[in-house]
């Protein structure tokens, strides 16, 4: 799916010179970075509600 993505000046100046010396398109760099935050997004609430499994575990049995 085609999107428009606008950088500030500064952003763009980054993944400009990252894209070069990496010699990947600003494009991948740019869904790499997306990726990796999603996958960071995922792991902060798996990790927030393993803990809360864990810390409210006498709750939840009682609950059961």
């Amino acid at each position: 799916m085609a999107m428009t993505l606008r950088l500030p000046d500064d952003l763009d100046a980054k993944l400009t010179a990252r894209a070069e010396r990496t010699r990947r398109s600003k494009q991948e760099l740019a869904i790499e970075a997306i990726r990796e935050a999603e996958e960071r997004a995922e792991l902060s609430v798996h990790d927030v509600l393993s803990e809360l499994v864990e810390s409210d575990a006498a709750v939840l049995d009682y609950l059961r």
